[in-house]
């Protein structure tokens, strides 16, 4: 009993004396922060280049064999396809960054319009035969493009959305 009150007198000894301490440091703050002298410039990091080749005459495998926009965007089938975007698509893409799938605005500058309509009616067979859909799958970890059963009507919807963004 007296070992244990001697341990007991010590432990609140060695706590008491951690607490104490210099009076100048107790004015001082716990960190020191330096004064800015540069101009924060906010920037974004460019986006990282992908290392799938862009080839504009590959116009996919599918249903699709051909196909051109109206010269007028037509805003029912973008409003259309932009719920169509939110329901199926936001989950694996957003519009303007990398995401599980690919970013889809510029998506035109990248694929042939065919090509895109494919990959969206046509995904499974896609990722199987077409070389791009091939690339892309290996860099996005082999992370599947999902069937989502769209109609031809509702992929040109998506298309035409896309061509807003």
């Amino acid at each position: 009993m007296k070992l244990f009150y001697k341990i007991s007198v010590l432990s609140v000894f060695f706590i008491l004396a951690s607490c104490g301490g210099n009076p100048e440091k107790k004015d001082k703050p716990l960190y020191e922060t330096q004064p800015d002298t540069q101009t924060k410039k906010e920037t974004t990091a460019p986006a990282p280049q992908s290392s799938v080749p862009v080839d504009m005459s590959n116009k996919g495998i599918g249903p699709v064999t051909s196909y051109s926009f109206a010269s007028e965007i037509n805003e029912e089938m973008v409003k259309k396809g932009e719920t169509l975007f939110k329901q199926k698509c936001m989950a694996c893409h957003k519009t303007d960054k990398k995401l599980i799938g690919p970013p889809v605005k510029g998506i035109y500058e990248r694929r042939s319009v065919e090509w895109v309509l494919n990959m969206m009616l046509n995904p499974d067979q896609m990722l199987k035969e077409d070389p791009i859909a091939i690339a892309l799958l290996k860099e996005y970890n082999n992370t599947k493009m999902l069937d989502q059963n769209l109609t031809e009507e509702e992929a040109k919807a998506l298309a035409e959305y896309f061509r807003t963004l």
